[in-house]
């Protein structure tokens, strides 16, 4: 009889692929400058990044340099990277686009279908789960998927794209309101709720408005002009 075909011989784990370095550097940097582990004002040296990573310094150069493009930290020779502070005007800006895609995109949301009222059932629970152990960061990428949930049924690519062009803004300045203003957190699982609702009655209206309240908060609290 012939013999049976052997299984298929799979690698060890210590074989599989790594992240190239400069790719680990930039995500350590980037998730602790969203995080706000690395806070605004704070200087990073190219060392102490490679001792943090485990990686020659060649590879954080590069992080550094596609870190500052992305407009999180602000290079300067021989002394390091400084990170990058939330501006009044980047919070003005941020806010301002937000608005103009967000109320449209909740008013083209309505009638809404069971899939997107689905997966908005679904993101609001894991917001509340996530809150409830204190996850600051997982809370605000799991608040912001909601928004972008929406905004992606509003079936314009264009904006789509603009809204994702936010998403490191966003999170940073969520992370912000949270930390500053620990109340907040219920409020914005309690305001989604409600533009849920909205949604799911089809009141395109009553979404939009919902956004207006829910959105234009959000300059006030990082500010720190709650009142």
């Amino acid at each position: 009889m012939p013999a049976a075909p052997s299984a298929p011989v799979q690698p060890p784990p210590s074989s599989l692929k790594r992240p190239p370095a400069a790719e680990r550097v930039y995500t350590h940097i980037k998730e602790a400058v969203l995080g706000r582990r690395y806070e605004g004002g704070t200087l990073l040296t190219e060392g102490d990044l490679a001792d943090a990573v485990g990686v020659s310094r060649t590879p954080v150069r590069e992080a550094l340099l596609r870190l500052e493009v992305e407009g999180l930290i602000k290079l300067y020779p021989k002394k390091g990277a400084l990170v990058l502070a939330v501006s009044a005007q980047e919070i003005k800006d941020v806010v301002e686009t937000r608005l103009l895609v967000e109320e449209f995109a909740a008013r083209r949301a309505v009638p809404a279908s069971p899939q997107l009222i689905a997966r908005l059932e679904q993101l609001l629970e894991e917001q509340r789960q996530l809150a409830e152990v204190g996850d600051l960061a997982a809370v605000a990428v799991k608040d912001r998927c909601f928004h972008a949930e929406i905004v992606k049924n509003a079936g314009n690519e264009i904006l789509s794209r603009l809204y994702d062009q936010l998403r490191d803004r966003q999170l940073r300045m969520g992370v912000a309101v949270m930390e500053s203003h620990p109340g907040r957190i219920e409020a914005n699982i309690t305001e989604h709720g409600e533009l849920l609702e909205a949604i799911r009655a089809g009141d395109a209206e009553g979404a939009a408005l919902v956004v207006r309240r829910h959105v234009g908060r959000v300059r006030v609290l990082v500010r720190g002009e709650d009142r």
